[in-house]
Order: structure tokens, then sequence, then C-alpha cells
């Protein structure tokens, strides 16, 4: 069987500027989920960062990527657009895209959902209940039908997303709010999971639970049967090659009328 090859990216910021961070995640978040998805036979796993030249996502780098795993928070800006149009051009060619807790509000999120993805926050450390509301879902195959975390960031609905293709979490936190946890969509050819847990000063991606979610999500997203050449193509189909036979009538607009008004 051919192995999945994962990309974990990571703005690997608070890594290298915050003690707390450094301390729980001493190869960086990005290593730590890495290193999680590489538990999994079927997953290789290999990591990219911000620092890296063209942020370590090259047109050949993502030719090779079946699943692509994000996490942003501080320097959401400094990502280069073209890079997010890279991006967004391969999940529509069929690569998967997992984004994870603040992701939601990064430029690659907020290009494929086209809206403000934006959500209520609290940064107090409380209790969150995640529920798995889809359970025949591939996605938590092997999870509780609940499952906790000590300590995590609270987001909160409204969360400004569309509208999603499935809900397959949902967490409740201590101070009461709840929040649409894992949901997944296709854009183009590609499937796409937002994940909500992984606040940085937490160590959520050493929970068991969560990277069993990661895996599985991994899993979920590869889709090689999907991946397109060119997304970007828009052949014109000539009245010789359509199956029915065709009266052509009326000008023709890329063919008849524009040199007079060149």
């Amino acid at each position: 069987m051919k192995q999945i090859n994962a990309v974990v990216w990571g703005e690997n910021v608070h890594e290298r500027t915050n003690k707390i961070v450094a301390e729980i995640y001493p190869d960086g978040m990005h290593g730590c989920i890495a290193a999680a998805l590489n538990e999994a036979d079927g997953i290789n796993a290999t990591t990219a960062t911000l620092q890296e030249p063209e942020h370590g996502l090259t047109v050949e780098r993502l030719a090779e990527t079946d699943v692509l795993l994000w996490w942003g928070h501080a320097a959401h800006g400094d990502v280069e657009d073209e890079i997010v149009e890279r991006v967004a051009d391969a999940v529509n060619a069929g690569m998967g895209l997992i984004v994870l807790h603040s992701g939601h509000f990064s430029k690659i999120f907020r290009r494929l959902m086209g809206t403000p993805c934006n959500l209520s926050w609290r940064e107090a450390g409380e209790r969150e209940r995640i529920w798995v509301t889809s359970r025949q879902h591939p996605i938590v195959r092997g999870l509780p039908d609940h499952f906790e975390l000590e300590s995590e960031e609270m987001y909160g609905e409204p969360f400004g997303i569309p509208e999603p293709m499935e809900t397959v979490m949902i967490g409740w936190f201590q101070g009461g709010e709840v929040f649409r946890s894992g949901v997944t969509y296709r854009r183009g050819a590609g499937k796409v999971f937002y994940f909500q847990p992984g606040h940085e000063t937490y160590p959520t991606y050493h929970d068991a639970n969560i990277r069993t979610v990661l895996r599985n999500a991994v899993a979920w997203a590869y889709n090689p049967e999907a991946r397109i050449q060119d997304v970007n193509a828009a052949p014109n189909r000539s009245v010789e090659d359509a199956l029915e036979a065709i009266e052509q009538k009326g000008p023709r607009l890329h063919e008849d009328g524009e040199e007079g008004f060149r």
C-alpha cells in the first residue's frame, strides 16, 4: 500500500519566542504533530515552516504532498499571497488540507471558505469536553463518545464559516460556550477538515485522542484518484466534438466581431 505523504506546516514562531511553548514542544508543534502521524504505518509525515524559502511549500513539494496540515497563529499576515494561491490550487486539484486551531484565521482557510471565519475566544485554561456527533465517520474511528482536555483555549459560536459538509465533533467549554470543533468541506477535488483544539501553551497535541483524530483525518483527506493535473484549465469543446449534432447559430464572442474594437 502506498504511504500517504503528509506535510505538517507550522508557523514556528511561539516555539522560538515563548519559553512555555518551547518546554511543551521542544521539537516544535509541527514536530510533535508529525511524530503523531508517523506512529501510523501508512503515513510518512515531514514538516515545513514559515521561515523556509517559499515557506517550505514549493511547487515541487506540494506536487508530492497528499495531505497538508496547517497550524498558524501570530504570523498569518507573513504568509505570502503567492504561496496561499499555490496551496489553494493544490487543494482544488485534490490535495487534502487539515487546518488546526487558530489556523481558522489563516489566509488559506479564509481563502477557501470565502467568509471571515471569526469566532469568540477566551484564554483561561478551561476544561473542554469534545463530543462526537457523527459516530460512523472515519475521522472519529477509535474514539469514545466524548473525551476531555483539561486545559484549552475557548472558541465559541457563532463561527463565521460556511455551512459544513459534516459536523463531526462539538466542543463544550467549562465557561458554558459550545463550538463546532470538527467540520469537513470539499473544495474542488480536495477534502478539507478544520479541527479546533491546539492552543500553543497547552499540551493538546500530546493527548492520545487528539493524535488519533489527526491520524484518522489524514487518512480521510487522502484522495489520490481525485488529483487533477491542471485545475485552472478551461478547454474549449468544439462543435465537431459534440455528442449530438449542433446547428451553429449567432455570432461567436471569441471569434467574431472583436477585431473592430481593437
